[in-house]
């Protein structure tokens, strides 16, 4: 079986060289290029995924991503920056894979080129979080990935429909009530898609006629804000034991 390459695009010669290395390490092929140009247009053909700098002079990630989109090429991608984590939202939306802070661990990049290469099979389970509060996302993250799990986030019910993580999604953690589409009509919207994912969901407005609809429709759990370690744990652990159609009345 031939391994992934991976290409790097990086104007910083010192994370081009790491982050090669690393990827190595994980029994993967890697290139570096210092430039959008380098890489643009001859290697676009031999690349299963990219490791891109959002911030890089002349042709930038974003630019990048543009171009590949309108040649056609559906290349997965990771975005790396110095940035902070509230410039995220806009690469999510675009179809990025992941996006990892400088400097980031060995264990988020293997995640996210393993992710972006299509080889998930040694990778923990990827839980996904929907929430419009950007505080609850974060720590709900957080949390999930300090209990050995991989954690996805999204802002809005329309955003993960959209996404490709949808796919790779085994545990859903939603909110009740957001903006636009809320918990319980993308749960529905999931059913009519054929979608079987496990829903644990999340509010800080517990009723019983919500949680009855809840778990009527098949949700492994509704949990009030705040919730404990303990208690998100034992119900991911649920989620990932439940047969397709499975219910529980949590």
């Amino acid at each position: 079986m031939t391994t992934s390459q991976i290409a790097i695009v990086d104007d910083d010669e010192s994370t081009r060289r790491n982050c090669k290395r690393l990827i190595e390490s994980f029994g993967m092929r890697a290139a570096g290029f210092e430039s959008a140009e380098s890489y643009l247009p001859r290697h676009l053909h031999e690349m299963q995924c990219l490791v891109v700098d959002m911030k890089m002079p002349d042709m930038d990630g974003f630019e990048i991503q543009s171009h590949l989109a309108a040649a056609g090429y559906n290349v997965p991608a990771d975005f790396v920056s110095v940035c902070g984590d509230e410039s995220c939202g806009s690469e999510s939306q675009a179809g990025v894979l992941a996006f990892l802070g400088k400097p980031f661990s060995e264990r988020q990049s293997e995640e996210s080129s393993r992710s972006a290469s299509g080889d998930e099979s040694k990778l923990p389970k990827l839980i996904s979080i929907v929430d419009d509060d950007e505080s609850i996302r974060r720590t709900t993250k957080l949390l999930v990935e300090s209990l050995g799990f991989r954690a996805a986030v999204f802002e809005s019910a329309e955003q993960i429909l959209k996404s490709e993580g949808l796919d790779r999604t085994s545990c859903l953690i939603v909110d009740v009530q957001m903006p636009g589409m809320d918990g319980l009509q993308l749960q529905s919207q999931l059913a009519a898609m054929g979608r079987s994912i496990p829903i644990i969901f999340i509010t800080a407005y517990d009723s019983k006629e919500t949680r009855r609809r809840a778990i009527q429709a098949g949700a492994v759990a509704f949990l009030g804000k705040p919730f404990t370690d303990e208690q998100l744990l034992e119900t991911i652990q649920l989620a990932l034991k439940i047969d397709k159609g499975g219910t529980n009345t949590m």
